[in-house]
This record gives structure tokens, sequence and C-alpha cells, in this order.
């Protein structure tokens, strides 16, 4: 197709991620015209370079610690290595299955998608180069920017080699003997978490004060506790200063204090950044703010008509957030009555062993929004399941006041992202410990932490010491 034609849609979505794929279904479903534009393949980071394949590791190393961990269950099972191969075809597996499942859904719901590198050109237009050769021209009645990030890096650090991000780190070959990770975010927790139970000798390397610095500071210190007692090393408050890759393989790296560490393999997890730059975003007028797009609360740009959904738009970079930011947008162009997504709302988690999982303020937070809180932590041992599955951690509830609503959960222990789903209820229909504590949870469940911790909020408590 030549540069003088120009097609017309509805709506134009520039990105085939989590928040494009969803804006363009709902936005079809809603009986709308929609082309959706994307260089690589549907889904996006999620799908092929983050959530899933991250997850499906993270699954491979729980099974891992579960045959070495078999015998104190008695059951006789012995680890006799790790085939990354055979790992690495477990999570393309799951990977392609997902793919193909996508694919069929938007080709049924028929949405016009576009292969190739979109740019923007105009008011609500987008040009678009193939691989094959050529151009094509996109002009819709609403232009919806979701063109996601890419790993960050550090001045001095040069990613190939024995260094790598996290998509070089999802195709390694072999588990690597030694790791330094650097960055003690979601990111590198995860990965730590995934090599050191698959045999590798981990060190983390955060420049904060602690591991998950976002989290509450209560969160930060049952996972750096259970981190060591697995044998990670830990450097917090560590600044890096430069690193130097071997000749025969490995890296030197050298911190800010002059102390040194070496390793077979660096993986650099400083977080991702939007991918904004050389998409002629600032040439049509759109503002940005460091990079990523300066949006109102219902996702619209400076630029009428134009709107951006997912981590292009500055807050948690999380899949589900920018699939709820795509059918919001789909469904305002709709007319339908909607509201903005509530970005303290949305669930975390980080799936390490243990998990991580939150919703709503941290503690701190909580104090300079209300001044006034009251706090309560439920130990996971006092939880029949947990016990069972020899997991510790607890739940943490943040109150306003001394009787307001839930402010803020946060829960650590094996499995806990399975009970952010009632935490988020909790939290965003503003329940209060004595709304929750009414209610009964099944037993053993781990969901019983939660209503007990609200219990125990609520002046019920019942396992509690005095």
């Amino acid at each position: 197709m030549g540069d003088d034609v120009t097609t017309s849609a509805d709506v134009v979505i520039l990105g085939g991620g989590s928040g494009g794929y969803a804006c363009a279904l709902r936005a079809a479903q809603l009986g709308m015209s929609v082309v959706l534009i994307e260089a690589g393949k549907l889904g996006g980071t999620c799908l092929h370079n983050g959530c899933i394949p991250t997850k499906a590791l993270l699954h491979a190393a729980e099974i891992a610690d579960s045959v070495k961990e078999a015998t104190s269950f008695g059951i006789k099972a012995t680890l006799h290595g790790v085939d990354m191969s055979a790992v690495n075809g477990y999570k393309d597996d799951v990977i392609a299955g997902l793919y193909r499942g996508l694919q069929g859904l938007i080709a049924s719901r028929s949405i016009d998608v576009v292969v190739g590198h979109g740019r923007v050109v105009g008011e609500r237009t987008v040009e678009v180069t193939h691989d094959g050769g050529g151009t094509s021209t996109y002009r819709g009645d609403a232009l919806v920017l979701a063109t996601g990030s890419q790993s960050k890096s550090l001045p001095g650090l040069d990613i190939g080699g024995s260094v790598v991000t996290s998509d070089g780190a999802l195709q390694l070959g072999d588990v690597p003997g030694r790791v330094i990770v650097l960055g003690g975010g979601v990111i590198g927790c995860e990965f730590a978490s995934v090599w050191s139970s698959l045999g590798a000798d981990v060190t983390i390397v955060e420049a904060a004060p602690r591991l998950l610095p976002t989290e509450d500071v209560w969160v930060s210190k049952q996972v750096e506790r259970a981190f060591r007692k697995r044998g990670l090393t830990l450097r917090t408050g560590s600044s890096f200063a430069s690193a130097a890759q071997r000749s025969g393989g490995g890296v030197d790296l050298e911190m800010a204090d002059g102390s040194r560490l070496d390793a077979d393999l660096l993986l650099v997890a400083v977080g991702r950044g939007p991918r904004t730059d050389g998409m002629g975003f600032v040439e049509a007028g759109i503002d940005l703010d460091r990079g990523f797009v300066v949006t109102d609360e219902w996702l619209q740009t400076s630029v009428p008509g134009v709107f951006a959904v997912g981590d292009i738009v500055a807050g948690p970079q999380l899949a589900h957030r920018g699939f709820a930011q795509g059918i919001l947008v789909a469904e305002q162009l709709a007319g339908l009555d909607c509201m903005p997504v509530n970005d303290k709302g949305i669930p975390r988690v980080t799936y390490s062993n243990p998990e991580v999982a939150s919703v709503g303020l941290t503690e701190a937070e909580a104090r300079e929004q209300y001044s006034d809180v009251s706090t309560v932590v439920y130990d996971l041992g006092g939880n029949g399941k947990s016990r069972i599955l020899r997991t510790s951690g607890g739940v943490k509830l943040v109150r306003a006041g001394d009787d307001g609503p839930v402010v803020g959960i946060h829960l650590v222990g094996a499995r806990v992202g399975e009970l952010i789903g009632e935490a988020q209820l909790i939290y965003n229909w503003e329940a209060t410990a004595g709304d929750v504590a009414q209610h009964v949870h099944a037993h053993p469940t781990q969901a019983e932490a939660l209503g007990e911790a609200h219990l125990a909020l609520a002046g019920k408590a019942l396992h509690a010491h005095d």
C-alpha cells in the first residue's frame, strides 16, 4: 500500500500489548471499526517477555523446591538436576498456547491487524512502515497510544554477553553458577528467586535501603528475612559504579564504596521505561514528562481525540492496569457511563518465593494522607493451611483512624497472590474491619488469614496472644 492511501477507522490503536488489545476487543465488541498496529507479536511484553514467561519459570522453580523438600513431607524424591532446554520448552508452550488463543480472539472480532512500525504523523494519524517494505497510513476518529515499555539500563553498562536484561534472562540455555541481580524491585526479586531455586548462587544489589522499596516496610523485611534464609546474599543501600566483562566470560562489578563483586552473569533489573522515543508523539503536540505520556484521569492526552494507556502512562507498570485502561478508553468512546481507573485500587503481586501481594496504601502513605492510622499484623504461623504448606509470612492491614475503612492490605507468603482478589474488593469498597470480620471464611484456607486479620483489627481476635 502506498503513502497516498489512508485507511480510516473509528479507532486506531498503536500497540498490541495488554492495553492495546483490550481496547481493540472492547471497541469492536461495542460496534466500532478498529485498526490495531503492532510491530511485533500481539500480546506485547506481558505475553512474550514479561508476566507469562517469568511466571512459568517461577512455577518450574517451585517444582524444583518441592522436590528438594520432598523428604520433609515423607516423600522419597531427589532432584538430579535442571534441564533448562526442557524448562524453556515448557515456558514456550505456555506462551504459544496463549498467543494462538489471542490471535483467534482478535480475528473473531474482525479487527484489522496491521504488522509494522507505527509513527504518529498528524492529527490522529499513524504511518506504518512494513518489514517487507512500503508504508501505509491510518487515521482514526480516535487514536489510542499503547506502545508499552522496555528494559532500562544504567550509564556504564553495556548489555550483551554476560550482562543481560530480563529479555536475555528468559532465553538462557543453562542455569548460571553465580548471578548478580542489579535491582531489588519486582523483576529483580522474581529472577533472583527463580535462579536460587534452580541452584544458582545469587546476590541482589539494590541502591535503596530495602528490597521492594515501593512496598510497605513490613513487606520488605519479611521478604529479606525469607531470602536470607534461602541463602541469597542481599546488598541493600549499595550503589553500582562500573562493570567489566571478562574475556573468558563472566563479569566484575565495582561498587560505589570501592568493594568488588564477580559472577558468571549480571542481570540488569533497574526497571522499565516508556517506549515513546522516535514515535512522533512530541511532533504531534502530545505532551511528555520524563518520557511518559501526560494524560488526565480519563487517559486523554493534550491532543483532543488522542488517548494513552498502559506503561507509557506514569504509574504502576502492570499488565492488568493497561488492560483496564484499554477497556475504559473504549467504553468512553462508545459513550458508556464509566469510572476512571484508580491506581491505588489495582492489586500488585510479586511472584517470588515467598509471594507478595498488596493493594491500597502502605502504612507510610496512609499516615501522610490520614495522619491517624491503626495497623495489625496476623502471622501465617497461626493459619492451618499455611502450616500445611510450611510457608511463613503474614497479613498486614492498615486502617484510617480507629474505626475507618481499611486503606491498605499487604500479604507475604506462598500463594498469597490468589488472595488479592478479596483484598481488592475490601479496599475498593471501603470496607471496615467489622464489615469483613462478619464474613465466614472456609477452613482450612489461607483466606482465613484475611478474616483473622480483620477480626483482630475489629477487636475480636481469637488466636492472638494477649
